[in-house]
């Protein structure tokens, strides 16, 4: 299975051309969680007032040139953006032009975050948070490497609520080593407790380098089990649909109208600026990503130098593949492709799509094989009608 975020979401208004998002990225974090391969340190706190200030100016910057005029969406993601201090981070947000009705997350550790923290927040134009709480079970969490508590999580939740923040995100990870299907039904159950606007449901992939790759190449942990997570998909879909949250992407799950903006951008294959160390960005087109480290990005903006440490430039037959891949995986789903009638056929025979209109949407069989999904139909339209009796 491969069930990252994406697209348009049900409910939600396809983003126009004049969306423009703001990503910026906070790579600074107390511990670091075994699963995670971001670009994130536990030992640069010192830093943290430096890489403020560049990413303040850097914004500045942008805006003098004319690349940033007004944000419809501002997502501080990370990394830990609720281990800074709330003035910190609300002077990178007073930095950015935005329109009165843009859309402004930040991601929280449900550790870092208290009431006076989120109070300053929503004064500050905060209008979404994003709470990582992967999982309602202590042992679970413990096999992550997350250091919080699940009564942390309501704490949070009920804290930022107080705060007058209602759009609410909890994100949540699946198929970790001891995590029975039990468990994560009562994780489901915890979660949709508190009320969440939001849910995020990911399936655990083990990355190359983290703690928990080196342990599951050593044989002392398994590696996630696909049909475990397949029926863990299947039955958060289930649990969320009867609450009132319907899938919009596959890992993507929200309340009519609650569907998160900015990343209706990144899947719509919106444009949006990068600020921060590691930050991407794309416009007309065309991706560029920041230097990685948070030293190199301070360095870079001191000087007045950029701190993109590369660029590409889409052609229109990647970028149509691009957005076939991406709708395909959203509800609204993505136009049957060009030479590709007769593979669609067959896939929606197989059950893992179906055709709505012109228009070709995952069944749930189709989420859990999207990937080989989208493949074949790419395969089919880069082939290209075929001769008859070719088949």
């Amino acid at each position: 299975m491969n069930l990252a975020p994406a697209a348009h979401g049900h409910g939600a208004r396809p983003v126009g051309d004049a969306a423009l998002g703001v990503y910026v990225h906070i790579p600074f974090c107390a511990s670091r969680c075994d699963y995670c391969d971001f670009a994130t340190w536990t030992d640069r706190g010192a830093l943290i007032g430096d890489y403020v200030t560049a990413c303040v100016t850097d914004v500045e910057t942008r805006v003098r040139r004319g690349e940033l005029v007004e944000a419809t969406s501002v997502f501080f993601g990370g990394g830990t953006p609720s281990l800074l201090d709330a003035a910190a981070l609300l002077r990178i947000l007073d930095a950015i032009p935005r329109r009165a009705d843009a859309e402004v997350t930040v991601e929280c550790n449900p550790d870092s975050v208290d009431p006076a923290k989120l109070r300053a927040y929503r004064h500050g134009g905060v209008n979404r948070c994003s709470f990582g709480a992967q999982s309602m079970r202590p042992h679970v969490l413990a096999a992550l490497g997350r250091t919080h508590d699940p009564a942390g999580v309501a704490r949070a939740l009920d804290a930022a609520r107080d705060a007058g923040i209602e759009r609410l995100n909890v994100d949540l990870i699946y198929g970790a080593s001891g995590e029975t299907l039990e468990d994560w039904s009562a994780t489901l159950d915890a979660t949709l407790a508190l009320g969440p606007t939001h849910v995020s449901a990911y399936a655990l992939t083990v990355e190359p380098g983290t703690p928990l790759g080196g342990r599951v190449a050593a044989g002392c942990t398994p590696a996630p089990d696909d049909d475990d997570q397949a029926e863990k998909y299947e039955l958060a879909d289930d649990r969320l649909a009867g609450a009132g949250q319907h899938w919009y992407e596959i890992s993507s799950w929200a309340r009519p109208g609650d569907e998160c903006r900015h990343h209706l951008l990144y899947w719509g294959q919106g444009d949006y600026l990068g600020i921060g160390c590691a930050a991407h960005g794309h416009r007309c087109g065309t991706r560029t990503w920041n230097v990685r480290r948070p030293e190199r990005y301070i360095e870079r903006i001191r000087a007045a130098a950029s701190p993109v440490a590369g660029a590409e430039q889409l052609d229109p037959a990647t970028r149509a593949d691009e957005a076939l891949a991406l709708a395909l995986r959203t509800r609204l789903g993505a136009a049957v492709p060009p030479g590709a009638d007769a593979v669609a056929t067959e896939l929606a025979d197989a059950g893992l799509l179906r055709r709505t209109g012109d228009r070709l949407v995952l069944t749930r069989p189709g989420r859990l094989l999207g990937t080989e999904v989208t493949v074949r139909l790419l395969a089919a339209r880069a082939a290209g009608p075929q001769p008859v009796g070719t088949r």
